[in-house]
């Protein structure tokens, strides 16, 4: 039986010997997936097979097509370091290091083609049981502006359903959109360090049963840090999610997901937004940081919103804010609109939304309980006192002050 495990470096394809994982590991993927086909051809025996990638600094020009399952993607280190400090610093002749490392692909695209893996393929059943681990997908550069992380360029984009897809162990750095999901059912993302992209995890279409757990995450003002919509039984948890995303956690239109026990620092208000018709979604221990943005070359972008959109902002119904604590430290004169009270958890809207047990640490006065006019039957229960709860006319609700 051929064998199952391929390595990138040693892999030649026949109609073009001269090209290498060093000159365009994309190719040579491509190659590799078409030898698995050609020696899987039966319905009842296919078990894909993993395709090894060695510590080294690859070439990606041709984007990577996975269209079978049970295929394993693995390198031996994820390489990240941060290319936007490198950017900013200036001279770096010095440095002991100055690209990404580890089993590093540079995102080049000379193809055409904006996203380095497409998963795709139609008809029935769906993808099952891909795996991406332990390797580094660079774009390399945000050319001209280095802080405007825009170059056009995706990381890991699925554009047909997937069941059990794995993304372990990756550093992802300097794309426009770092990893874009289509109609996930059990989709694990773990372990990962996605920082200094456009936008870092985008879940689109719908989904279900799906983790985004214990990975380092920073995002660009132009983008999310972990986006969702459709989506059922998501947790996010575990994960620390640092400046400067335009959010840290976006539900739209999201049911009975949980976020949980994450560490969220940002530079804006609406941390987590639940947009649309969420409902019955759990947001509990996780611990929240405000502070404004600290880095010259950025202080003149936002994300759009005031400090009255709250640092958390529900839309829908059922909803649980429970136990989480929120640090706030801007100074006076960064609060928009100016002289407002911030605010730090918004119903927006719904019915039946419960508030609670949650302590607010601020440097100003602020609300931390604020009920739109729309809503109806919310509980809110020590978390603040009676000057820092605001109901707006027309809301109707339960209230207690913390003693």
């Amino acid at each position: 039986m051929p064998s199952t495990i391929y390595d990138v470096t040693t892999w030649t394809i026949p109609a073009s010997p001269s090209t290498t994982a060093y000159t365009d590991i994309g190719a040579i993927v491509n190659s590799i997936i078409a030898d698995i086909k050609t020696n899987q051809p039966t319905q009842a025996s296919k078990p894909g097979a993993v395709i090894y990638v060695p510590p080294g600094d690859y070439s990606l020009k041709t984007r990577i097509v996975i269209d079978i399952s049970y295929l394993q993607i693995k390198g031996s280190g994820h390489g990240f370091t941060s290319s936007s400090i490198r950017y900013n610093a200036g001279d770096t002749s010095g440095w002991h290091e100055i690209w990404p490392g580890g089993s590093r692909i540079r995102v080049e695209n000379t193809d055409g083609n904006a996203e380095a893996i497409l998963i795709s393929r139609s008809g029935d059943p769906r993808l099952s049981s891909i795996e991406l681990l332990d390797f580094c997908l660079d774009g390399v550069s945000f050319t001209p502006n280095q802080n405007s992380y825009l170059n056009g360029k995706i990381g890991i984009r699925s554009t047909t359903a997937t069941d059990s897809l794995r993304i372990r162990g990756l550093g992802i750095v300097y794309l426009e959109r770092g990893i874009v999901i289509t109609d996930a059912d059990a989709l694990h993302i773990q372990g990962n360090f996605i920082c200094e992209n456009g936008s870092c995890i985008e879940l689109v279409g719908s989904g279900q049963a799906s983790m985004v757990n214990d990975n380092m995450i920073g995002a660009g003002y132009v983008g999310f840090s972990v986006y969702a919509e459709n989506h059922f039984g998501l947790i996010v948890s575990g994960n620390n999610i640092f400046p400067r995303g335009k959010s840290s956690v976006h539900l739209k239109n999201s049911t009975n997901n949980t976020i949980s026990a994450n560490r969220l620092h940002a530079f804006y208000p609406g941390m987590i937004q639940c947009e649309g018709a969420c409902h019955n979604n759990l947001i509990g221990s996780n611990h929240f940081l405000r502070v404004p943005e600290s880095f010259p070359a950025m202080t003149g972008f936002s994300n759009g919103l005031d400090d009255l959109f709250g640092l958390v902002q529900l839309n829908g119904s059922g909803n649980t804010v429970v136990g989480n604590h929120f640090s706030y430290d801007v100074p006076a004169a960064n609060i928009t609109p100016s002289g407002a009270t911030p605010t730090i958890v918004l119903v927006k809207s719904g019915s039946n939304n419960y508030v609670a047990t949650n302590h607010t640490a601020a440097n100003v006065a602020v609300h931390t309980v604020v009920l739109d006019g729309s809503t109806v039957n919310t509980k809110v229960l020590d978390c603040g006192t009676t000057a820092e709860f605001q109901a707006l006319t027309g809301a109707t609700y339960g209230f207690r002050a913390t003693p």
